[in-house]
């Protein structure tokens, strides 16, 4: 079984000659007014744009990419003003890629410009990790999308959209479940779910992502007060964006890694489709959760589980945190690391709080529980005080004590990927 997958690949002009430079800046600066003329005049339809953008000196392949483009900025983006770094959109009529293993930059990519052999050649400094994409791209097995030419500062960024088959990995008869709960204070806290009970345990700190949050909010705002120049901030932001983005490369990469590690295994994460809707933490804790996207570090998991051929799974979120995975009682959570079961006849007392919300989210892959729609009671807490109307399942307590107390782990420094950076807290408990 196959299924399609989306990728955009990304490469890096080499530094063009002063000619091709201006050809570029030109380039830039005429399709820049014909989207903002099309805009301005507010057209919602291919032909009304086609009408706007036709006197423009652009190549046809530009002019389409604007014709798709512009009826759904106002009509699906809710569009009312523009940014001033649009990137050129070329539709994938345009595109054309050449290919030599003697030269220094192997890759090279024909820019498209308007009149006939007017066209020009320029090398491309491609990501290393995308290379047999671009190989396929060279040879025609993928489907070039849309590519899209930004200029950042005083380099150039190609972006080409791609789609492509890969195997669709097939859930085993006897899976392992491994569940990962993201959070604040620990990114990423993941366990497989054997024997009633977390394996193995993985964690991830999230001092770096919150400690880069608090410094980027409190920069830009002083470069802000100071009306530092426009090139100022935008260097800071993307130095940001970057270690973030590393961060959560890192992130991801390990939790596939572990993951790997268990026979048969499927990885577990909460949908948390609409828990920005459902959040009301205060305005400003809920300031701090919606900074972050919630589903970035989850897309990233899943992308790279799907290169490895390992299955991924969402179940409901709701009680994650709060429900104790040994007894399936509803407990508390006095502070950020600790839960504590309030169950009498449960073995657990105190435990590492995001470790039971990792085992929760995986031990949820019983399709008994899972495959149920579920709904909170009026308080959003289930009924008598136990998870059992949350469709997981009543256990009864261990003869066997596997007690996880917060000296277990909580003394010890967490495992990190070069002091990954941390999400806030996302339990649907």
């Amino acid at each position: 079984m196959t299924g399609t997958a989306t990728k955009t690949l990304e490469a890096t002009l080499a530094p063009p000659t002063a000619h091709k430079e201006r050809r570029l800046h030109r380039t830039v600066a005429t399709y820049r007014r014909a989207l903002e003329d099309a805009f301005e005049s507010g057209c919602d339809t291919q032909t009304a744009v086609n009408d706007v953008v036709t006197p423009y000196n652009l190549t046809s392949y530009a002019k389409d990419a604007l014709k798709n483009y512009v009826p759904k900025l106002r009509g699906t983006y809710n569009a009312s003003e523009l940014d001033d770094d649009h990137p050129i959109r070329f539709t994938n009529r345009g595109w054309a890629l050449d290919h030599s293993p003697e030269r220094i930059h192997e890759f090279c990519w024909k820019v498209p410009q308007a009149g006939r052999g007017t066209s020009f050649w320029i090398p491309l400094r491609i990501n290393p990790e995308q290379r047999d994409l671009w190989t396929d791209l060279l040879d025609g097995d993928v489907a070039v999308g849309e590519f899209r030419l930004h200029q950042h500062r005083t380099s150039w960024r190609l972006h080409v959209t791609v789609e492509y088959e890969i195997p669709v990995p097939e859930t085993p008869d006897d899976p392992t479940p491994v569940g990962f709960d993201i959070g604040e204070s620990m990114l990423l806290a993941g366990c497989a779910f054997e024997q009633d009970g977390p394996t193995d345990p993985l964690f991830v700190d999230g001092g770096r992502a919150r400690h880069l949050r608090k410094e980027i909010h409190t920069t830009l705002k002083r470069l802000q007060e100071r009306d530092a120049a426009e090139w100022r901030i935008d260097e800071r932001f993307d130095h940001y964006q970057n270690a973030l983005t590393d961060i959560v490369e890192k992130t991801s990469r390990r939790a596939v890694e572990y993951a790997r590690g268990f026979k048969d295994a499927v990885i577990v994460l909460e949908d948390l489709t609409y828990i920005r809707e459902s959040l009301d933490y205060g305005k400003w804790m809920n300031r701090r959760l919606h900074a972050w996207a919630f589903a970035r570090l989850q897309g990233r998991i899943e992308n790279k589980a799907r290169d490895a051929g390992i299955p991924v799974k969402y179940v409901h979120s709701h009680h994650t945190s709060q429900t104790c995975h040994a007894c399936g009682h509803i407990g508390s959570r006095g502070s950020q690391a600790e839960f504590r079961c309030t169950n009498d006849e449960c073995w657990v007392t105190e435990y590492q709080a995001d470790l039971n919300a990792a085992a929760n989210i995986a031990s949820r892959l019983d399709p008994w529980g899972e495959s149920l729609s579920w709904k909170p009671a009026d308080d959003d807490l289930p009924r008598g005080g136990s998870a059992c109307d949350c469709t997981t399942e009543h256990r009864e307590a261990s003869r066997k004590s596997r007690q996880t107390t917060l000296s277990a782990y909580g003394s010890e420094t967490p495992e990190s990927a070069t002091d990954l950076v941390g999400s806030p807290a996302v339990h649907g408990g």
